[in-house]
């Protein structure tokens, strides 16, 4: 936090991109949320001083101004009037490019590829459809899906060729 210098306590905000502090209340705001709570006017006073300051709201800062609690932040002078500007958008922060895959990342893709385009999803039946094929009662088909901890250990336990997925299965709906 900094304080700012120079600035009248009726005002008390100045444009700063990390935190602000109202001089005689001593509160501060985050400067994230001072952009989602406030809005920041580029001002002119007449003597051509260009500064920013952050408002409540743009009635806000017709009330002070018509008070003539806005005043310049260089010269102190109280014909303050908004400059042109562009508004502001909000917009995701940048964020930097995924690095290209490994060779596992690339070989494990390859694999959830094989097993998803050859392969029946049988969702959360897969304990009872894998042990029904390994006991006859269904034909014998290529399945992957979900199974409980517990039902997993069991089904290997009791002899049934089935292995755990190095990825999360996709659910497939409907």
């Amino acid at each position: 936090m900094r304080r700012v210098p120079g600035w009248p306590p009726a005002l008390g905000l100045q444009d700063q991109k990390h935190s602000l502090k109202f001089p005689a209340g001593g509160v501060t705001i985050d400067g994230d949320a001072m952009d989602r709570e406030m809005i920041k006017f580029t001002l002119r006073c007449a003597d051509k001083h260009e500064f920013d300051s952050w408002f409540q709201s743009a009635a806000a800062f017709d009330k002070l101004q018509g008070a003539g609690m806005v005043t310049c932040a260089v010269c102190g002078g109280t014909e303050v009037q908004k400059a042109l500007m562009a508004p502001s958008l909000h917009t995701a922060p940048d964020k930097a490019p995924a690095p290209p895959p490994t060779p596992e990342e690339q070989a494990l893709a390859q694999l959830k590829r094989q097993i998803e385009q050859n392969s029946e999803y049988v969702g959360l039946n897969f304990a009872r459809e894998a042990r029904e094929m390994h006991d006859g009662l269904a034909p014998e088909r290529a399945i992957y899906g979900e199974a409980k901890p517990e039902e997993a250990r069991k089904l290997i336990e009791d002899g049934v060729p089935v292995a755990p997925l190095p990825f999360v299965p996709r659910r497939k709906s409907n």
